[in-house]
């Protein structure tokens, strides 16, 4: 397997969690978030180097240049992670041609297994690109407009998108151009693709790689944290 690099988009404000230090920069378990997430991602013995995407004026980040042995760069985002995701993917190395795979990987889901990862390298490369995703298992409703179900969903061909997803560097640039281009706001990597006519891998991934969003995300993660590798 080619060693990839990853990009992590950690330029968001994290509104939801309700403070105001962007969540990544949050403790857990002793640690800002962040640190756990790329402390997972340079475990990995594929991935050769982390680009992290940051916020304009960003006075918190801590100034790694190194983790685990791999490289730790930055780059400055944009507005929306879509902008964030290509900014990164420009920044990268001269050593990461317009054909190798890249992986990108939310800054908040620290709790990704290095096993899923290896299963996504494995046999997205193969299909030309993929990403983690979790079936989904419960019964989907759809609300009407007073907030009262509908019907209900078949659920057999629904997926829940995790990250990291997994793309060759040019194409997903493309992508993402074409998307913007477009006026279209995609909400991940995958979504960019499939609207440039590509049919991503769905690679089972752990449920329990979690993205926090909220403040009661951290405890889970936290726990988490102390149970998975």
């Amino acid at each position: 397997m080619q060693p990839v690099w990853c990009v992590v988009p950690a330029a968001g404000c994290g509104s939801r969690v309700g403070d105001a230090c962007p969540k990544q920069y949050l403790p857990l378990a002793g640690q800002p978030l962040i640190w756990h997430t790329l402390q997972r991602l340079a475990g990995h013995p594929w991935i050769t180097g982390l680009l992290v995407v940051l916020g304009e004026g960003d006075r918190r980040w801590p100034g790694w240049r190194e983790l685990a042995g791999k490289p730790v760069l930055t780059a400055l985002g944009g507005a929306t992670r879509a902008a964030s995701v290509q900014a990164g993917l420009v920044a990268l190395p001269a050593e990461v041609g317009q054909s190798d795979f890249v992986l990108v990987h939310d800054a908040a889901r620290p709790c990704v297994r290095t096993a899923d990862v290896t299963r996504l390298l494995e046999r997205a490369t193969h299909a030309d690109g993929g990403l983690l995703a979790t079936p989904v298992r419960d019964t989907l409703k759809v609300a009407d407009a007073q907030g009262r179900s509908d019907r209900t969903e078949p659920r057999e061909r629904y997926w829940r998108a995790l990250t990291p997803q997994l793309f060759r560097r040019a194409p997903l640039a493309a992508a993402l151009t074409a998307a913007a281009a477009a006026g279209v706001a995609v909400s991940d990597e995958a979504m960019a693709m499939e609207l440039a006519g590509h049919a991503p891998l769905l690679v089972e991934g752990a449920q329990d790689n979690i993205k926090i969003t909220t403040r009661e995300d951290f405890a889970l993660a936290e726990f988490l944290l102390t149970r998975t590798a």
